[in-house]
């Protein structure tokens, strides 16, 4: 499975932005897809996560300005991000693993495949 990530861009503080991110070689269906971010000089963080068929989960902090959905006939995982901050500023990644289990969505560890990220920065 390959992954593309795409949607970021220089953004302002309050803006929106839809990440996508596509599976090429096979599709989503059966797979759990998850969205980490990784800033400057701190650990990848866990964003959100969906299973299959759609249960989601978010890291509680977020939860609210982060959207994650998915288009199966588009073999597309968006996250939308709502009233974007300056703290997002970040590089955005899509992973996704199969036999995830929904208290593992937040475990890099447990994906197998990661997209190369795609960088969001947000200016105050």
């Amino acid at each position: 499975v390959q992954l593309q990530a795409s949607g970021g861009g220089l953004v302002q503080a309050g803006d929106s932005l839809r990440l996508s991110c596509v599976a090429s070689g096979r599709t989503f269906s059966g797979y759990s897809v998850g969205w980490f971010r990784q800033a400057p000089g701190k650990e990848r963080e866990f964003v959100a996560g969906i299973r299959w068929p759609g249960s989601t989960r978010y890291t509680d902090s977020l939860k609210g300005r982060f959207i994650i959905s998915r288009d199966s006939p588009k073999n597309t995982v968006y996250l939308q991000i709502n009233s974007l901050k300056p703290e997002d500023t970040a590089v955005y990644y899509c992973a996704v693993g199969t036999r995830i289990i929904y208290s593992q969505l937040d475990v890099p560890s447990a994906y197998e495949h990661w997209g190369q990220g795609t960088q969001v920065t947000v200016s105050s």
